[in-house]
């Protein structure tokens, strides 16, 4: 399985518009892709979000995501989700891979 995690934060008073998009732009993505996304908020720092989607595989996700990125519904929901981000933060990205860890025998 194909991982990718974003960590970024939000303004507090643009949660609802966040996850307004967020929805938006999952649908888009499941009409290409098998994905499922969770979204975290921290109980710490209000304001800090992890992202985290898994893929089938990372094959299928880099066969598919130039075509998603190229809609401009895509674009737009993008362009919309920046504006939400707390000013002088950065998105942050990361890629793993899933790996399966069998139960050891008694």
């Amino acid at each position: 399985m194909f991982v990718k995690v974003y960590q970024y934060h939000i303004q507090t008073d643009k949660v609802s518009k966040y996850l307004s998009i967020q929805k938006k732009a999952s649908d888009i993505y499941r009409k290409h892709l098998n994905v499922n996304t969770v979204y975290l908020q921290s109980k710490d720092d209000n304001t800090k979000w992890m992202e985290i989607s898994t893929y089938r595989n990372e094959v299928e996700y880099n066969k598919t995501i130039t075509l998603i990125n190229e809609e401009e519904e895509i674009i737009r929901l993008y362009a919309e989700f920046q504006s939400l981000i707390v000013s002088g933060e950065e998105i942050s990205e990361e890629n793993y891979i899933e790996q399966n860890v069998k139960a050891a025998s008694l």
